[in-house]
């Protein structure tokens, strides 16, 4: 009986340890290499996107989704996590192409809309 309860707990003891060998090998690989953005898919055909309003819905759908899908991921700073929406929401909207989307994105980043965007609608 004590061989037995001896083999148990050595077995529990080996699978914990490899348990926990994996979890930091993901730990360092999702650390040493954080997504810059993540994929995202949002459903808008129920909004008018081309007026404001559709364009603000959508946008924080977009928000909403970025927010969720980068939360998925373990960065080592906020402003790691924060690139990440922002590159995540570019992107997204990038797709979209719709001038009044750009403009909430320029609005809510203060900044121009993504680089694709704008060559595109020149």
């Amino acid at each position: 009986m004590n061989t037995a309860t001896h083999s148990t707990s050595l077995h529990g003891l080996i699978g914990t340890a490899i348990f926990a060998a994996l979890a930091l090998s993901f730990s360092a690989v999702a650390a040493a290499d954080p997504p810059s953005s993540a994929g995202i898919t949002v459903k808008y055909s129920d909004l008018n996107i081309a007026t404001p309003s559709g364009a603000l819905k959508l946008y924080a759908r977009i928000e909403a989704a970025a927010q969720n899908a980068c939360g998925y991921f373990w960065f080592k700073t906020d402003e790691d996590e924060a690139r990440c929406v922002h590159n995540t929401i570019a992107k997204a909207v990038n797709h979209v192409n719709q001038p009044a989307l750009s403009a909430v994105f320029v609005e809510k980043y203060k900044t121009s809309a993504p680089s694709a965007l704008v060559s595109r609608s020149h």
